[in-house]
């Protein structure tokens, strides 16, 4: 079983940057695909980023693309998401998630363990 733990959300100006940090604990990190999700209020929940194992594999969801970046620390168990140039359409609460494998999936329903969220909220 694997628990998770996000911090770094907040409210931040359109244009700036956050860092988001999801501190996993249980056996065998480096087994996990990761992933950041986010959901906003009245839409359904969307895959921003999911990263392989080993980070040589990485998948952004278009919308990001050139703006965030996903990594992982496998000796510290943690997985970040930096998120620059912010703007007021990624306001939502993001979610990192976990499930075993050795690629990456975008699709939310595959995921077996979430975190409790954090929410980022982005003013114009």
């Amino acid at each position: 079983q694997v628990q998770l733990v996000e911090s770094g959300g907040g409210l931040v100006q359109a244009g700036g940057s956050l860092r988001l940090s999801c501190a996993a604990s249980g056996r065998s990190f480096s087994d996990y695909i990761m992933g950041w999700f986010r959901q906003a209020p009245g839409k359904e929940r969307e895959c921003v980023a999911t990263i392989n194992w080993s980070g040589s594999m990485t998948y952004y969801a278009d919308s990001v693309k050139g703006r965030f970046t996903i990594s992982r620390d496998n000796a510290k168990n943690t997985v970040a998401l930096q998120m620059n140039s912010l703007k007021p359409e990624d306001t939502a609460v993001y979610s990192c998630a976990a499930t075993l494998g050795s690629g990456w999936d975008n699709v939310p329903g595959n995921y077996r363990y979430w975190g409790q969220g954090t929410q980022v909220t982005v003013s114009s």
